[in-house]
């Protein structure tokens, strides 16, 4: 994740209620963060365990839900993490699926930097 947390992930943390966290508390917490006039982004982030992680879900203008397309997680993904940093998505196998929000998409770093590539020329 970032060095720093930006002052506008920080202007959008959640402070009050039973997901509050503190400025002291890093990158761990709950962030909502709003794009355009009709749609937010709730952030989930963390950074124990040897990963940092975001779990993103999108709110529409009233109850419309749905899952973050590709640009919007690439949007999320330079809120939270340096652009040379190697962060995923990841499929795991079937028999290890966990799926308990239909509509969230999550982002990964290994803090241990050891996620490999495939060569550019394969992409």
């Amino acid at each position: 994740m970032k060095k720093e947390i930006p002052p506008e992930l920080e202007a959008v943390r959640v402070t009050t209620g039973p997901l509050a966290s503190k400025p002291e508390y890093g990158f761990n917490g709950v962030f909502v963060v709003q794009r355009d006039h009709r749609t937010r982004f709730v952030c989930i982030a963390s950074d124990g365990g040897g990963w940092d992680h975001v779990s993103v879900e999108v709110k529409m203008r009233g109850s419309l839900r749905r899952l973050p397309t590709w640009d919007e997680m690439c949007w999320i993904r330079e809120l939270f993490f340096e652009d040379e940093e190697i962060v995923v998505q990841y499929h795991p196998p079937k028999s290890q699926y966990v799926n308990v929000h239909p509509f969230v998409l999550h982002l990964w770093l290994n803090q241990s930097g050891a996620i490999p590539l495939p060569p550019l020329r394969y992409v």
